[in-house]
């Protein structure tokens, strides 16, 4: 009699005892669970060809409805095709061009040591421990820029570098958790569904590669979590199969052996899923090389990794980018040598450093970065609490409406000891994208529910 192990699927054919596969019980066991699953890909591949015929029959008006074929075919690429790839989606021809790059600074900025208006009589008062130093760049309508942006000063200088000061919205609190997870999601979660506002943009994009939405990280944020397929890598070299590196290639051969000839749709979504991590291993084939005198550092090298994945032609439109060290209750450091200063030079740094290496090709990218909040006017004595109304800035391929964007009414009347917010954040995400992708009015609305879209004009 023929021993089976949790299935009709045979052992052997012709060993109906399991330790007599291998003198070891584990190997033999193995052994065991590969003529299983050898049997079972059989099975499921003559089921798949069986399904064919029965679509060409319904289409030949034999009896057979679509709707049989569908339930079989998408039972067997479930099974298959989703517990083989990392994470992954079909890729199609691109559509509208140009990337936007969402730099998310965790831990809520201090807006104002960033920019901040020029000799102001309630800042001098409020924060004289914290005041921008005389090494500032000057920005227009009054404000300067701290020194920490020195490395992005030609880009300034050329109109493609500029803040949006007083920016926030009336849902967010001053709970890292709760701020950041609105501003990701683009409003709160049962507004949202739980939807990343960038994976709503990407409805708007139309179909793109398997690339078009990617999280450097080993997570992927929730401004990309939704129906898209978005991507997380910490590097390019890292998205592949899993599983053993030795029957990796024979895995993916496999793969594209079921998924060839089958008439259906599902063909081109897992053909075009593996060609995504034929494009991953081969620009990771060999090492990547900047552009002459570029030298990625610190969070450089998630910019990297984006630069290598453009450059390379794989077609990303919306990414994002973390960057924590930014909740500066204490040793604040708002001047040169100062803590906040030396970590906002290294994002500065790494802006330059990933537009210079993408040359021409920077024409059709954008940078914005936020962070989940701003914070308190006043100085807590080389520090400041949690507040509002903080700076989103732009670095853009397109040149921007000024340095100094947006409304900014100053001052006088703080909300709470708060810098009011002049421009809503929604508001701002929504024409940062606007103005990247060419959307209208009623698809920005999309993005953000509940959230009437004011337009602003943020580019020239």
């Amino acid at each position: 009699m023929e021993k089976t192990v949790y299935n009709s699927f045979p052992l052997h054919p012709e060993c109906p005892d399991v330790q007599r596969l291998a003198d070891n019980p584990a190997e033999a066991l193995l052994r065991a669970e590969a003529d299983i699953v050898a049997a079972e890909n059989a099975a499921e591949f003559d089921r798949y060809r069986t399904l064919e015929d029965l679509e060409e029959a319904q289409q030949d008006g034999r009896g057979v409805t679509r709707r049989t074929f569908v339930a079989g075919a998408a039972a067997t690429a479930t099974a298959l095709a989703t517990a083989q790839f990392v994470t992954t989606s079909a890729s199609f021809a691109a559509t509208k061009t140009g990337t936007l790059i969402h730099v998310f600074l965790y831990g809520g900025l201090d807006g104002l040591s960033l920019i901040a208006p020029d000799n102001d009589a309630v800042l001098n008062k409020a924060r004289p421990d914290l005041l921008l130093g005389n090494d500032s760049l000057a920005l227009g309508r009054g404000f300067k820029l701290t020194s920490a942006f020195k490395p992005l000063e030609k880009w300034l200088t050329g109109g493609q570098l500029g803040f949006i000061p007083a920016v926030s919205d009336e849902r967010l609190s001053r709970s890292h958790f709760q701020a950041a997870d609105a501003c990701n999601l683009g409003g709160l979660p049962n507004e949202t569904g739980g939807r990343g506002w960038l994976d709503g943009l990407v409805d708007n994009l139309g179909k793109g590669t398997a690339f078009r939405s990617v999280g450097i990280g080993s997570t992927l944020p929730r401004s990309l979590v939704g129906n898209n397929g978005a991507l997380s890598l910490n590097n390019v070299g890292s998205l592949r199969l899993n599983g053993d590196e030795r029957f990796r290639a024979a895995t993916e051969k496999a793969i594209k052996g079921l998924f060839t000839g089958i008439n259906h749709p599902v063909e081109e979504a897992v053909q075009e899923g593996m060609g995504a991590l034929a494009t991953a291993q081969k620009l990771a084939a060999k090492p990547y090389q900047p552009a002459e005198g570029v030298k990625y550092e610190g969070v450089g090298n998630a910019f990297q990794q984006l630069a290598q994945l453009i450059k390379g032609g794989a077609n990303v439109r919306v990414a994002t980018v973390g960057m924590g060290g930014y909740d500066t209750h204490e040793n604040q450091g708002t001047r040169e040598g100062g803590q906040l200063h030396r970590r906002l030079n290294e994002l500065a740094s790494a802006m330059a450093a990933f537009f210079t290496d993408l040359g021409p090709k920077a024409a059709d990218v954008t940078i914005m970065v936020s962070s989940e909040f701003g914070r308190r006017v006043g100085s807590n004595n080389n520090g400041t609490d949690h507040g509002h109304g903080g700076v989103v800035t732009l670095l853009s391929g397109k040149k921007l409406a000024g340095s100094l964007l947006g409304t900014w009414n100053g001052l006088d009347k703080l909300d709470s000891g708060d810098v009011p917010e002049y421009n809503n954040m929604f508001n701002v995400y929504g024409a940062v994208a606007q103005g990247r992708f060419g959307l209208t009015n009623a698809e920005v609305d999309k993005v953000f529910p509940r959230q009437k879209y004011a337009p602003m004009k943020l580019y020239a």
